[in-house]
């Protein structure tokens, strides 16, 4: 079974999330040297955490029939919204796209 979580609600967006009701995900184990933490900010829902404490966005795991894709999405102060900049198979390109997408 399935139920969808509402993460974030703003002007007409949503994020949702799919999940299963027993479903837990870990957090993602990062490549060593990526100067990059994570926070957990609800299930299957991280906040990557520069080096200097700055919040550069949030990272989504979603369990598909394939594996887990990452999305991320960045907040727009000026927009007062989030930002999708795109869902990868890979951790590591997910986090570079936040690093590096500034």
């Amino acid at each position: 079974m399935s139920e969808v979580a509402h993460i974030f609600e703003g002007k007409g967006d949503e994020m949702d999330q799919t999940l299963r009701r027993d479903a837990h995900l870990d957090p993602p184990r990062l490549p060593s040297g990526v100067p990059v933490r994570l926070a957990a900010a609800a299930p299957a829902l991280w906040r990557v955490i520069d080096r200097k404490g700055h919040v550069i966005g949030h990272l989504q795991a979603i369990a598909d029939g394939s594996g887990i894709r990452y999305r991320v999405r960045r907040f727009r102060a000026s927009s007062r919204a989030f930002l999708e900049l795109g869902e990868f198979w890979r951790i590591e390109e997910a986090i570079d796209c936040l690093r590096f997408a500034r």
